[in-house]
């Protein structure tokens, strides 16, 4: 969606120091905002409450149950997340706007009562805890998945200063709730855990509400065969599955886990080092958006608005050649970044442990997740070129691929031992930006028969 790709551009066309750097802390905070600013404060809520929480293995049921959370949301909920979005785009392209609240809300209601059996199922039959934890979780959960498809929206809304506001206003909530509310135990954590996400739930909502009008309160259009493309379903699954599939086999395997609440277990060797190396994704990012919603976008558009307006075949051609040069260009410069913020932070990793507490045998994995998650910044950027290019079936083969490797290259990581772990994770990722790559070299060539002889 274009909202945040026409901001940018209106703040990057100042030519100036200080409105590119605006733009680019801007398209780092809508791009990994949420996900970064939810690991920061899940991270203060853990120190905060060290010691009151009457000990510290309440705190890391809390933790772990919070990463459980965020992994079955997001899994659950990964599908519809890219189903809804081309719906939505669809109806932005159109010029229906009318459409848009009502499906919203749509949606979110079959997503909060799904979610809601879903989780009742799970926690009645696999989970023994008391009855208040089972429905702090219960709410938790059913928010989560909810506050994914909200979260979408906000690449196209302009109102980049109460976004930011609103982000920094309920992560603020949910620790001071935390702090205030941390006597009570792992059930306090949660609850402040709820609060922070309730309230960003319904302020994100309030916004969409104000910036779609309609004069329907609910519709299910989005659930028109003619509408919709159900590999997306299929897509956004495997995509989330494959970011989490290495930790769910290290969670689940006794060898490398232990059990911390419930049927829920979490690898202290594996998990710290991962998460850690994904505060560091914001740099690239914030360069991946702003190349990709600028440059690469406006080519794209250029291209096809020449293709429709029946522009001569030479014109078009030079289009395309353009466009290609930023998707070349754009990728250059997510690596330059991303390279150099790896680099920062090998030299500085013994001291960033050090300062966090953590030991330095976690170093040599913490170094193989920082390149892995770096990767996976590139494999987003192709992702993103191939929906642009409305390659749905390569996409939905890339992830697949992600999944299988991922998989296999953990569980053989495993039988190795531990100096190889995180390798799969990485070594998934590498293979997965080289049959990209070879992917969109052949897209681009093919592009022109594409349009002109497949379009129907």
């Amino acid at each position: 969606m274009a909202g945040i790709g026409f901001e940018l551009r209106k703040i990057l066309s100042r030519d100036s120091y200080t409105a590119t750097l605006r733009g680019y802390v801007y398209a780092g905070l809508i791009s990994s905002g949420p996900w970064v600013l939810s690991i920061i404060s899940v991270m203060l809520i853990g120190l905060l409450s060290v010691g009151v929480v009457g000990s510290q293995s309440l705190v890391r049921q809390f933790l772990v149950t919070v990463t459980y959370l965020m992994a079955s949301s997001l899994i659950v909920t990964g599908g519809l997340q890219l189903f809804f979005t081309r719906f939505v785009s669809d109806q932005l392209f159109q010029k229906r706007t009318e459409l848009i609240l009502p499906n919203l809300l749509g949606i979110l209601l079959l997503v909060t009562l799904g979610a809601g059996v879903l989780a009742c199922a799970v926690l009645i039959t696999l989970f023994d805890e008391p009855f208040v934890y089972r429905l702090l979780v219960l709410a938790n959960f059913v928010v989560l998945c909810n506050l994914w498809l909200v979260i979408i929206f906000l690449s196209g809304m302009k109102a980049y200063n109460r976004i930011l506001l609103i982000m920094a206003g309920g992560y603020s909530i949910m620790v001071a709730s935390a702090f205030l509310l941390r006597h009570w135990g792992v059930d306090g954590l949660l609850l402040a855990l709820l609060i922070g996400h309730g309230c960003l739930l319904f302020m994100f909502l309030f916004d969409i509400v104000r910036d779609y009008d309609s004069d329907r309160l609910i519709a299910f259009d989005f659930l028109d065969r003619n509408k919709v493309f159900l590999s997306l379903l299929l897509t956004g699954f495997c995509y989330n599955l494959g970011i989490w599939i290495d930790k769910l086999i290290f969670w689940f395997n006794p060898a490398t886990s232990n059990q911390i609440v419930g049927p829920l277990r979490a690898s202290m060797l594996y998990d710290l080092p991962i998460f850690l190396a994904y505060l560091a994704i914001i740099p690239g990012m914030a360069v991946f958006l702003v190349r990709i919603e600028t440059d690469f976008a406006e080519w794209y558009e250029r291209l096809f608005r020449a293709i429709r307006d029946g522009e001569t075949l030479q014109h078009i051609g030079q289009l395309k050649n353009e466009m290609t040069l930023s998707i070349r260009q754009g990728l250059q410069e997510i690596c330059k970044v991303q390279g150099l913020t790896v680099v920062l932070l090998l030299l500085f990793a013994p001291n960033l442990l050090d300062w966090l507490g953590m030991s330095r045998y976690y170093l040599p994995l913490f170094y193989v997740d920082l390149v892995g998650v770096s990767v996976q910044v590139v494999f987003m950027a192709l992702l993103n070129v191939f929906f642009y290019l409305d390659k749905r079936t390569v996409v939905l083969q890339l992830c697949a691929l992600f999944v299988v490797l991922n998989a296999l290259l953990t569980l053989l990581s495993q039988y190795l031992g531990p100096s190889f772990f995180g390798y799969g994770f990485t070594v998934s990722l590498v293979c997965c930006v080289f049959v990209a790559l070879v992917r969109l070299n052949r897209a681009l060539d093919d592009l022109k028969y594409d349009t002109f002889m497949l379009n129907r």
